[in-house]
């Protein structure tokens, strides 16, 4: 009996030891005719096995590279493809990095954090004072959404301010839009509790129904 211990690595697991024995079958023979029709069925029987990457573009150059990172580059065939180098397909590619971008505030995200700075860069005039309104109100929504409660129309003034340096202010006449509106748009659990404890009923069982149970 050949336990799994004896046997060779699989290469890559996807096609199975089946794949990889006929290829190392396929090794052994000496005569190249042979040797080229042993590999086109491998490539049809791997193609088989691996549907989802039909619609890939160069789906049958990247089967015939598998084929030869299986053998370990000793199969020696006429393949339509250049042979890949073995430094070519192991290579790990580099490491990409992070963006590491300071949040002052993460419950508003990265993305006001840009449209505060892109407003700030505006010149003063009518559209700056609506997008800043906009802003402050988008601002009250995030935190509402995120601490599942009130909060006072202060607390989102200095928040912008701070996110803008100081560069943005809100019109003295500008007036937030209220909790309980918010609140209602969102529709929190929270909320839905509320409303349910403020003395929604549910419809009860008529007589007629009893009767008929009886």
């Amino acid at each position: 009996m050949e336990y799994n211990s004896q046997r060779n690595q699989i290469v890559i697991p996807e096609y199975g030891r089946i794949i990889q024995k006929m290829i190392e079958y396929a090794c052994t023979i000496e005569d190249r005719e042979e040797r080229n029709r042993a590999a086109r069925s491998i490539i049809q029987t791997m193609g088989s096995m691996q549907t989802h990457l039909r619609d890939v573009e160069d789906f049958k150059h990247i089967l015939w590279d598998h084929l030869f990172l299986i053998s370990d580059f000793k199969l020696d065939v006429d393949s339509p493809y250049p042979m890949p180098s073995n430094e070519t397909l192991t290579k790990k590619p580099k490491f990409l990095s992070y963006p590491v971008n300071k949040m002052r505030f993460r419950h508003y995200g990265r993305t006001l954090q840009m449209m505060v700075e892109k407003v700030v860069e505006m010149k003063d005039g009518a559209e700056k004072k609506f997008l800043t309104e906009v802003l402050a109100n988008f601002m009250k929504t995030s935190y509402i959404h995120w601490n599942r409660d009130s909060v006072e129309d202060d607390v989102i003034v200095d928040h912008l301010d701070i996110l803008s340096k100081g560069k943005l202010k809100l019109d003295p006449a500008f007036r937030f839009k209220s909790n309980e509106s918010i609140l209602a748009k969102l529709d929190l659990p929270k909320n839905r509790d509320n409303k349910q404890k403020g003395g929604q009923k549910f419809p009860q069982k008529s007589n007629n129904y009893k009767k008929k149970r009886r």
